[in-house]
């Protein structure tokens, strides 16, 4: 039997603690099965049974009946909608701990719940500006890149985290055929697609209009979408971002490459935002997130929807089962 999946804390003012109470609710007569790496108290405070395991082998065997937690203690009470700086080191240590056990084949995957950057940079000098690049550093730092997936689309930012004026500044050929070897390899070992088509947008609106709108897509983005063709990869581009999302197009491609953070986010939100899925490619292990954050103005009120955990966890499952095979 394949061991369970690993889900991290989140930030515990946000909605992390109720979706994952509630998945368990969903998943526990199906699957996959999972534990948590959290405080077991704040857990059975959403109602439902909890029990404290010492391992992902205790976790199986307890999931059908209880919600398994690995515990690790709150420095400070977990309060709706208000971050405690005091809790970052365990939100941090919750990271560190599930990939750690992913990386040496304990647990099948890593499914991570949403945090507050702001929060850990303040409270546990936390020098990365996200989960991906911190499970990069973590596992020796390979390549990685972010794929947002749902049941429409899926897409991949070559810049992701930075100021949109800062995008052209270090946009370089090279990043851009990195991120697609590593996007293609992905499609390829995680969703069992054999010959993967990329699409790859362009910078500026209309790709550039021959260079009427900005050199880059000639100058950075074409250069890079021959070196992805040179690979053997089915690739086009750069192509007009603002007709690349509608249905028929979409079905010409298995993945869309885009230059920055929203041009590839907004259309996944909009099409799929309740079932997409924020997956790290690139790594040695299975990592997967809800594609949303922590989400304060309703933490605590009973309202989050678990459907993009339940999705990730689904998925990290998925995922897991084909690098086994």
């Amino acid at each position: 039997m394949s061991p369970p999946l690993a889900l991290t804390m989140g930030d515990p003012a946000g909605i992390g603690g109720e979706i994952a109470v509630k998945a368990w609710r969903a998943l526990r007569e199906t699957g996959p099965a999972f534990l948590a790496l959290d405080d077991p108290a704040r857990l059975a405070a959403f109602g439902e049974p909890v029990k404290v395991v010492a391992s992902p082998e205790e976790a199986l065997a307890a999931f059908p009946e209880a919600l398994p937690v690995l515990p690790l203690a709150l420095a400070a009470p977990a309060e709706p909608g208000r971050p405690h700086p005091a809790n970052a080191a365990v939100v941090v240590e919750s990271i560190r701990r599930g990939a750690e056990m992913a990386m040496a084949g304990r647990v099948a995957g890593l499914v991570t719940n949403p945090i507050h950057k702001k929060t850990l940079y303040d409270g546990a000098s936390f020098g990365f500006p996200g989960h991906t690049e911190y499970l990069a550093h973590l596992a020796g730092g390979p390549p990685v890149v972010m794929l947002l997936a749902g049941p429409q689309l899926k897409v991949a930012p070559v810049t992701i985290h930075i100021a949109l004026a800062e995008v052209p500044k270090r946009l370089t050929r090279e990043m851009i055929a990195t991120t697609g070897r590593v996007l293609a390899e992905g499609l390829r070992r995680d969703f069992g697609i054999s010959s993967p088509r990329l699409a790859v947008a362009g910078l500026n609106p209309h790709a550039g209009e021959g260079g009427a709108m900005g050199r880059e897509d000639i100058e950075i983005v074409a250069p890079a979408v021959a070196d992805l063709r040179a690979l053997g990869i089915e690739v086009r581009g750069p192509l007009p971002a603002d007709t690349m999302f509608h249905a028929a197009a979409r079905q010409r491609y298995d993945a869309a490459l885009c230059m920055y953070h929203d041009q590839a986010l907004i259309p996944i939100k909009t099409l799929d935002f309740d079932q997409g899925v924020n997956v790290t490619l690139g790594l040695g292990f299975v990592r997967t997130s809800p594609d949303h954050g922590t989400a304060y103005d309703i933490a605590g009120r009973g309202l989050a929807d678990p459907g993009s955990l339940i999705a990730a966890l689904r998925m990290a499952a998925e995922m897991a089962a084909r690098r086994a095979s």
